[in-house]
């Protein structure tokens, strides 16, 4: 892996260790992003449970860009550190936590699905994967990413892929908001042929049901009852 100083952290670094003793923090290059990542390695032989976070702190309330897209929740890496797996990793999108020298404020809005942001995940994926088999997790904009490094990447051997509150085709979601269109970005019009599991809230008013309904022809669909887009009580993924 490569690695950078912890002195490329931005902000956050509280919230960022809010996380299991067995978990270690990493700083792993890849494409022209370096990306910030929390896990456990425990067994050099069983598959990696990657998560990969939503879109973050992208927008302010009047609709400006941010000048950083570190998320301000902890729900993912809330659930990736209760994964019993003896190998998870939570993975942080390009220019959260740190900066590297090709951010611009574009990775975290229209180009936030852009070839360069899934070229650099992508490598990180592999990195950290190491040639052992990945579990793919993609929480809202992270599930865009995560089913675009699928397709882009044969390669990797993706044993099970899944979402929650994801988002799987732009185009189609920023439409039914009528906001503008992420035109740097790359778009899903099939889903990857791998298995799957889709995790959606019954109350999800920034992923409405029925566009994840529609987006995966209503299989793979598993509703949590009670469940907001940022609220899944008592929430934990089920492989079986």
């Amino acid at each position: 892996m490569k690695y950078v100083f912890l002195s490329l952290f931005v902000c956050g670094c509280a919230s960022v260790y809010s996380m299991p003793d067995d978990f270690t923090p990493n700083f792993i290059t890849g494409g022209d992003f370096t990306l910030m990542t929390y896990g456990r390695i425990s067994d050099a032989t069983s598959p990696v449970h990657i998560y990969i976070e939503v879109d973050g702190n992208s927008f302010d309330s009047w609709g400006q860009p941010t000048s950083n897209p570190t998320p301000r929740r902890t729900f993912l890496r809330d659930i990736a550190s209760r994964d019993p797996s003896p190998n998870v990793v939570y993975l942080a999108r390009p220019c959260q936590y740190i900066m590297s020298p090709t951010c611009e404020s574009k990775y975290w809005t229209s180009g936030r699905f852009s070839e360069r942001v899934i070229d650099s995940v992508s490598a990180v994926i592999k990195d950290i994967a190491d040639n052992r088999p990945v579990v793919l997790v993609g929480y809202s904009g992270g599930a865009m990413v995560s089913g675009l490094v699928i397709q882009r990447n044969p390669d990797i051997r993706v044993l099970h892929w899944v979402t929650i509150a994801g988002v799987l085709n732009h185009h189609d979601w920023s439409e039914y908001f009528g906001d503008a269109p992420l035109s740097e970005s790359l778009d899903m019009d099939v889903l990857p042929n791998v298995p799957q599991t889709h995790y959606i809230a019954q109350h999800d008013k920034v992923v409405p049901s029925e566009l994840s309904r529609r987006w995966t022809n209503g299989q793979d669909l598993v509703v949590v009852p009670g469940a907001t887009h940022n609220s899944f009580p008592g929430f934990q993924i089920s492989l079986k």
